[in-house]
């Protein structure tokens, strides 16, 4: 079973893991009848930038390169079929602030989730 890191003390980075409001991101609900990873990924590739780089039974991860200057950020999905969810964990690479980005991100994916399911 594959983890979620972290994220650092810098504001660059959320998870659905995280204790602390500045950095917590709620986990992506999704329904059991989901096709875990094929659907996520599918999803994930529709997005300009991001790139798939692994993927096995219970765990994606993913590189997303920004727009304005082309930092990667890192992207891990973790799926919890026990509990129908799919834990997130976005961050940045480099830099201390994000302005944003990975918070967005993740809200894309699940707005794009969404009308999947």
């Amino acid at each position: 079973m594959y983890s979620l890191k972290p994220c650092p003390e810098k504001p660059n980075c959320v998870s659905s893991l995280a204790e602390d409001p500045g950095h917590y991101i709620a986990p992506l609900n999704l329904e059991k009848s989901i096709q875990w990873p094929q659907t996520v990924v599918d999803i994930l590739i529709s997005v300009r930038g991001i790139t798939v780089v692994t993927t096995n039974e219970n765990y994606i991860h993913a590189e997303c390169r920004t727009l304005l200057f082309r930092f990667i950020d890192d992207l891990e999905l973790v799926w919890d079929a026990e509990n129908n969810i799919c834990h997130v964990r976005s961050a940045s690479r480099v830099g201390r602030s994000d302005l944003g980005v990975n918070r967005k991100r993740v809200e894309k994916i699940r707005h794009l989730l969404s009308g999947n399911l």
